[in-house]
Protein backbone atom coordinates (compact mmCIF):
# COMPACT_ATOMS: atom_id res chain seq x y z
CA UNK A 1 0.00 0.00 0.00
CA UNK A 2 1.14 3.65 -0.73
CA UNK A 3 -0.50 6.43 0.92
CA UNK A 4 -0.13 9.50 -0.95
CA UNK A 5 -1.27 13.37 0.41
CA UNK A 6 -1.14 16.42 -1.63
CA UNK A 7 -0.79 19.96 -0.28
CA UNK A 8 -0.03 22.81 -1.65
CA UNK A 9 -3.63 23.89 -3.61
CA UNK A 10 -4.79 27.32 -3.24
CA UNK A 11 -6.56 30.43 -5.16
CA UNK A 12 -4.29 32.87 -7.12
CA UNK A 13 -4.85 35.23 -9.98
CA UNK A 14 -4.28 34.17 -13.82
CA UNK A 15 -0.66 34.56 -14.91
CA UNK A 16 0.33 33.60 -11.18
CA UNK A 17 2.46 30.49 -9.47
CA UNK A 18 1.50 27.77 -7.44
CA UNK A 19 3.52 25.17 -6.75
CA UNK A 20 2.23 21.37 -5.11
CA UNK A 21 3.43 18.37 -3.00
CA UNK A 22 2.48 14.82 -3.12
CA UNK A 23 3.89 13.24 0.26
CA UNK A 24 4.01 9.35 0.05
CA UNK A 25 4.16 6.84 3.04
CA UNK A 26 3.81 2.92 2.91
CA UNK A 27 6.05 0.73 0.16
CA UNK A 28 9.34 2.12 -1.58
CA UNK A 29 8.58 5.68 -3.08
CA UNK A 30 11.15 5.46 -5.52
CA UNK A 31 9.44 1.89 -6.97
CA UNK A 32 6.52 4.08 -8.31
CA UNK A 33 5.97 6.05 -11.51
CA UNK A 34 4.64 9.10 -10.19
CA UNK A 35 1.80 10.99 -12.07
CA UNK A 36 -0.22 14.19 -11.62
CA UNK A 37 -3.78 14.21 -12.98
CA UNK A 38 -6.84 17.04 -12.37
CA UNK A 39 -10.61 17.35 -12.63
CA UNK A 40 -12.64 20.29 -13.32
CA UNK A 41 -16.50 20.63 -11.99
CA UNK A 42 -18.51 18.61 -14.61
CA UNK A 43 -15.44 17.10 -16.33
CA UNK A 44 -13.59 13.95 -16.63
CA UNK A 45 -9.89 13.41 -14.53
CA UNK A 46 -7.59 14.31 -17.19
CA UNK A 47 -3.94 13.58 -17.26
CA UNK A 48 -1.29 16.33 -16.35
CA UNK A 49 2.09 15.04 -15.96
CA UNK A 50 4.37 11.95 -14.85
CA UNK A 51 7.56 11.07 -14.07
CA UNK A 52 9.70 7.42 -14.37
CA UNK A 53 11.27 6.62 -11.34
CA UNK A 54 14.89 8.25 -10.90
CA UNK A 55 13.07 11.52 -12.74
CA UNK A 56 13.71 11.19 -16.03
CA UNK A 57 11.78 10.42 -18.41
CA UNK A 58 8.43 12.89 -17.74
CA UNK A 59 5.85 13.69 -19.64
CA UNK A 60 3.62 16.00 -20.28
CA UNK A 61 -0.28 16.88 -21.08
CA UNK A 62 0.34 19.41 -23.95
CA UNK A 63 -1.92 21.47 -22.29
CA UNK A 64 0.08 22.36 -19.15
CA UNK A 65 3.54 22.25 -21.72
CA UNK A 66 6.22 24.57 -20.99
CA UNK A 67 4.50 25.88 -18.21
CA UNK A 68 4.08 23.19 -15.45
CA UNK A 69 7.03 20.99 -14.59
CA UNK A 70 7.09 18.16 -12.50
CA UNK A 71 10.08 16.71 -10.19
CA UNK A 72 10.66 14.63 -7.60
CA UNK A 73 12.78 13.67 -4.25
CA UNK A 74 12.96 9.85 -3.37
CA UNK A 75 14.83 10.38 -0.30
CA UNK A 76 12.11 12.86 0.74
CA UNK A 77 9.23 10.54 -0.77
CA UNK A 78 7.89 13.66 -2.19
CA UNK A 79 6.79 14.32 -5.85
CA UNK A 80 6.25 18.08 -6.94
CA UNK A 81 3.87 20.23 -9.76
CA UNK A 82 5.21 23.41 -10.09
CA UNK A 83 2.62 25.78 -12.32
CA UNK A 84 3.62 28.59 -13.88
CA UNK A 85 1.56 31.42 -15.50
CA UNK A 86 -1.56 29.68 -14.77
CA UNK A 87 -4.23 30.08 -16.49
CA UNK A 88 -8.55 29.66 -15.28
CA UNK A 89 -8.99 26.92 -17.23
CA UNK A 90 -6.32 25.59 -14.86
CA UNK A 91 -9.10 25.71 -11.83
CA UNK A 92 -9.57 22.38 -10.96
CA UNK A 93 -9.24 19.60 -8.09
CA UNK A 94 -5.26 18.30 -8.44
CA UNK A 95 -4.60 14.80 -7.57
CA UNK A 96 -1.22 12.74 -7.50
CA UNK A 97 -1.30 8.83 -8.07
CA UNK A 98 1.54 6.17 -8.16
CA UNK A 99 2.01 3.50 -10.77
CA UNK A 100 4.54 0.55 -10.91
CA UNK A 101 5.01 1.03 -14.65
CA UNK A 102 5.75 3.36 -17.37
CA UNK A 103 4.41 2.36 -20.76
CA UNK A 104 2.16 3.67 -23.16
CA UNK A 105 -0.92 4.01 -20.53
CA UNK A 106 1.52 5.99 -18.55
CA UNK A 107 -1.33 9.14 -19.48
CA UNK A 108 -3.70 7.13 -18.59
CA UNK A 109 -6.17 7.08 -15.76
CA UNK A 110 -6.10 2.99 -15.54
CA UNK A 111 -2.28 2.87 -15.08
CA UNK A 112 -2.07 3.99 -11.31
CA UNK A 113 -2.75 2.05 -8.73
CA UNK A 114 -2.70 4.62 -5.16
CA UNK A 115 -4.36 8.01 -5.46
CA UNK A 116 -4.31 11.14 -2.84
CA UNK A 117 -7.48 13.04 -1.57
CA UNK A 118 -6.71 16.25 -3.99
CA UNK A 119 -6.01 19.20 -3.22
CA UNK A 120 -7.54 22.58 -5.15
CA UNK A 121 -6.20 24.78 -7.24
CA UNK A 122 -8.59 28.34 -8.07
CA UNK A 123 -6.99 30.30 -10.64
CA UNK A 124 -9.04 33.93 -11.01
CA UNK A 125 -8.99 35.89 -14.44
Amino acid sequence: QVQLVESGGGLVQAGGSLSLSCAASGRTFSSYVMGWFRQAPGKEREFVAAISWGGAPTLYADSVKGRFTISRDNAKNTVYLQMNSLKPEDTAVYYCAASPTWYSGTNSLRGYDYWGQGTQVTVSS
